[in-house]
């Protein structure tokens, strides 16, 4: 599978894509219409700690979110593809279809929110004709595109935000009766005495919890953004930075509002009246307008939004005949999703303006809101305890952000609205089961066998067995090691820890002559101190009389063992022979393992174990970069699994033969780089030379890793090694692994 090297993914950056659609979802209605309200009830130390912990949650889950944006491709879907590229298409489907429905349906509220607004300014113009004209003014911008959307929403940005601004010009407007704002004491004067801790007097909300209930709401439209994803130039980028700006702002604005209101009004004026922001601010209409903006905002993100996750659930078959669902128009917009949409929205709305209770099933609403987000801190806190080494996002978080976020989704469902919580956990628990009998085909992998490899592993420790190695996602180092003296072992020891801590494994091969076993006795006790030493180790012994070929029956009996090992490694010395380790390298590329031939260097070792030289073979004239790179995957897999015990830096160097293609050259490096994601300082260097001339130039570094092609040359080692002045490892990829993935 090619990945584009300059195809956009898109047409929105950060600040049209993410952060509006974002901010304008959790300053919705609940800012204007209920905050003061939850000041009232819950005085200023409360309302900030109501405030603060559902900010804690939400925050935690944003921050989850974009270290998995770092780390995987977010495709179209948003949520759905961080889910399902985690944990299948089973698990995103059954998350992801009702969360749909959940934006689906949310459009009827946030358009009788409008209604509502609406009728404060005219309260002679019918309610029913008002929704239904809210309803289609927002459709059909989104039918027109999600441009026209993005135009739309910058528009609303800005009356919200000077609603914003009356609002805290109302402070000054509320100074001191009969002096000037120059007399006044101060920007801002009480009404009376500020109520730190309420008395949680009003209906519905009688304590803590219950005040907190009402508002977390409020803040859950953190994923507004996300849905963009498939929309977005640069996911990675634009997903982390605009949903974590969006809900720093956002958090601040709460924040200010609940003490701007114990400064402005008595308990009493916030407890029973809902649109006191709107009377305490300097230009009430200005308030009127930021609350319709608003509820129309949010409907119209919705419409924009779920149309795209329905669209990616349908690409990948999710749904039973779905596959129309799947198609775009030429511009890229979701048109027949957005038909669904529209009719499930539509359909509520009817359902409403019949009677029915719409109120009654809000709750569960919430509830597929915060199921996806449990699922989405599960699975960041899932990729962390695997420590595989395909998780290794740009955007870090210590794994109690995510445990946070997860404990805490779980525990704001249940106290929102336990009954609701049990049936959205029963449908998606049948929509799972469901999806399971399918047999739904993924075009990328999952860390599914990674969850199976790990457990594996942990029973395999307990009672001595083996365990299976996962495919390219479930990717760790699992090395299997010859040795034929315990000398040998001894002295690439401290290296094997290297390539293999903390997750990996080493499988040591005790191969020895009849009447020799003394030579490699010490092996055993040798694999039980890597074991002890946070590595998982386990030694064979082996007699024979050729040692090549008790080194090729291994390999074929351990390839096809539960716990295959995907890397053989060869400390090569001086008196092996050519035929032989070519022997050996041709069995471990028929038996799909890996090969590393480590030539050290006698006077140098591994010198200050600090940098790694990484050498990419020149990819003229295709300098393309595909999910098969060629021999290039198990390199830069090793090589960051080094970096990461040396706390080194890696140096991605290729040797091009003219200067038309060293532009080329550079620009492919870096594109490796980041679509591999090599840590932060890699550096890049094409340099126009042959490989003999270079070598003696080269940046000097404390290891070497070199491709090996399909011949074995041991006198092209030894001659690498004494250029270099340093050890070197010669490798070739098994097929199975993926620096891309």
């Amino acid at each position: 599978m090619t990945v584009p090297e300059e195809e956009p993914q898109g047409r929105f950056g950060t600040f049209a894509g993410v952060f509006t659609p974002t901010i304008l979802t959790v300053l919705g209605a609940v800012m204007y219409l209920r905050t003061g309200v939850v000041v009232g009830n819950a005085g200023l130390i409360g309302a900030i700690s109501v405030i603060g912990l559902a900010n804690l949650i939400t925050i935690c889950t944003g921050l989850s979110i974009a270290s998995m944006a770092t780390n995987i491709r977010v495709k179209a879907g948003g949520a759905f593809s961080i889910i399902s590229q985690s944990l299948g298409l089973e698990v995103g489907g059954s998350v992801s279809v009702p969360f749909y429905l959940a934006q689906s349906i949310s459009v009827a509220f946030y358009v009788f929110a409008f209604a509502e607004g609406w009728q404060v300014i005219f309260p002679q113009h019918p309610s029913a004709l008002v929704v239904l004209i809210g309803f289609v003014a927002a459709f059909l911008i989104a039918f027109v595109s999600a441009d026209l959307a993005a135009r739309t929403q910058l528009f609303i940005l800005i009356i919200i935000g000077i609603s914003l601004v009356s609002v805290v010009l109302g402070s000054f407007s509320l100074a001191v009766p009969g002096t000037t704002l120059a007399g006044s004491q101060g920007f801002i004067v009480p009404q009376g005495d500020v109520v730190l801790f309420g008395s949680y007097a009003g209906p519905g909300y009688e304590s803590f919890w219950g005040v907190f209930a009402v508002f977390f709401p409020a803040v859950t439209g953190i994923l507004a953004g996300v849905n963009m994803s498939g929309d977005l130039k640069d996911p990675s980028k634009s997903i982390p930075v605009g949903t974590l700006l969006a809900q720093g702002i956002s958090l601040v604005v709460y924040l200010g509002l609940a003490y701007w209101f114990t400064r402005v009004a008595t308990v009493e004026e916030m407890v029973s009246n809902t649109t006191l922001i709107v009377d305490k601010s300097f230009f009430g209409p200005a308030v009127l307008a930021g609350l319709l903006a608003a509820t129309f905002s949010s409907g119209l993100t919705s419409l924009v939004g779920a149309p795209r996750i329905l669209q990616a659930i349908a690409q990948y078959g999710v749904i039973p005949g779905g596959t129309p669902l799947a198609e775009l128009t030429k511009r890229g917009e979701p048109r027949n999703a957005l038909y669904i949409t529209g009719g499930i929205a539509l359909a509520a709305i009817l359902f409403g303006l019949a009677g029915g209770g719409l109120d009654a099933i809000a709750p569960l609403m919430t509830m597929f809101f915060l199921v996806t987000y449990t699922v989405l801190n599960g699975v960041v806190l899932l990729e962390m305890l695997l420590g595989l080494v395909s998780f290794r996002p740009s955007f870090k978080v210590p794994i109690f952000v995510p445990l946070i976020g997860f404990v805490g989704c779980i525990f704001a469902m249940f106290l929102v609205n336990p009954a609701f919580s049990l049936v959205a956990l029963v449908v998606i628990v049948a929509l799972y089961t469901f999806l399971t009998t399918r047999a739904l085909e993924a075009p990328f992998s999952d860390v599914r066998s990674g969850i199976f490899v790990t457990l594996a592993e942990w029973a395999s420790k307990q009672v001595g067995g083996t365990v299976t190695q996962g495919e390219e996602r479930a990717w760790k180092p699992n090395l299997l090691v010859p040795v034929t003296n315990t000398g040998e072992l001894q002295g690439s020891y401290r290296f094997l820890r290297t390539l293999a801590y903390p997750r990996g494994s080493v499988r040591t091969l005790g191969i020895y002559h009849p009447g020799e076993r003394d030579k490699v006795a010490g092996i055993v006790d040798l694999t039980r101190t890597l074991d002890s030493d946070g590595i998982f180790a386990r030694s064979s012994l082996l007699e024979v009389d050729d040692w090549v070929e008790g080194v090729q029956l291994s390999m074929d009996v351990l390839s096809t063992s539960l716990f295959r090992p995907n890397v053989f490694f060869l400390p090569v010395t001086a008196d092996m022979a050519e035929a032989e380790v070519t022997r050996i390298a041709e069995r471990a590329t028929r038996n799909q393992i890996g090969l590393a031939l480590f030539k050290r260097n006698p006077v140098s070792m591994l010198g200050r174990e600090q940098t790694i030289n990484v050498w990419i073979r020149e990819r003229n004239p295709d300098w393309s970069i595909s999910m098969r790179l060629g021999n290039f995957h198990l390199a830069l897999l090793l090589a960051y699994q080094i970096q990461q015990n040396w706390n080194g830096r890696i140096s991605l160097i290729t040797l091009v033969s003219d200067e038309e293609q060293k532009a080329q050259g550079e620009h492919f490096l870096q594109r490796l780089s980041a679509l591999s994601r090599m840590p932060r300082g890699t550096r890049s260097l094409v340099e126009v030379a042959t490989l003999a001339d270079y070598l003696d130039d080269a940046p000097h570094a404390d290891l070497n890793i070199f491709g090996v092609q399909s011949s074995i040359n041991m006198g092209f080692m030894s001659n690498v090694v004494e250029q270099t002045r340093s050890s070197c490892l010669f490798v070739r990829d098994s097929g199975l692994e993926s620096a891309l993935a």
